[in-house]
């Protein structure tokens, strides 16, 4: 199968919906993505097409993060959530969503990206766990993770804060 990466639109609003509701076992990612967008912390939003059929087969969303090295601000953004349909899954879909939204992101203007999840995943697209550390965040630890987007320039000074939009607060209720 071959696929259409794009960004998403006002008309695939309720498509995304419920590819998160079937994708996640709880509600808490459609919520946060709806939420991000309410609150205007949404950076990037893109769809994968199935040129075949015409369906939604993927989305990956990018947020706004506010963190700052050494006392000044850096563009940042949090990658929140990926998701494949069912059917779409194990086809290497997941990969060419993150590959697409860090190039468009890093184009934008971010220098760091930032993800919590499976290293085994997001190590591929060079996420590390060590670039994350140092970094005081509600989500520090192992699953924390950070790439820079402009050659593996890391900003130099002492990390501090790296916060997520207040959506995400939401997911930690929940949990």
């Amino acid at each position: 199968m071959s696929y259409a990466i794009r960004a998403a639109t006002g008309g695939d609003v309720a498509a995304i919906e419920a590819l998160l509701r079937a994708a996640f076992p709880r509600e808490a990612e459609a919520a946060l993505v709806r939420q991000l967008c309410i609150d205007g912390d949404m950076v990037l939003t893109l769809v994968a097409d199935c040129e075949e059929s015409g369906a939604l087969a993927g989305v990956i969303a990018f947020s706004r993060m506010t963190v700052d090295v050494a006392g000044r601000s850096v563009s940042a953004v949090a990658l929140a959530p990926v998701a494949i349909a069912a059917g779409h899954r194990g086809r290497g879909l997941a990969d060419m969503l993150i590959r697409t939204g860090l190039r468009d992101v890093g184009a934008a203007g971010a220098v760091l990206c930032f993800v919590l999840g499976d290293p085994a995943l997001y190590a591929r697209h060079g996420f590390s766990a060590d670039l994350a550390g140092g970094f005081a965040s509600p989500y520090a630890g192992e699953h924390l993770m950070a790439v820079a987007l402009h050659g593996g320039a890391m900003p130099c000074g002492v990390r501090g804060r790296a916060d997520h939009a207040a959506a995400f607060s939401a997911l930690r209720e929940v949990e």
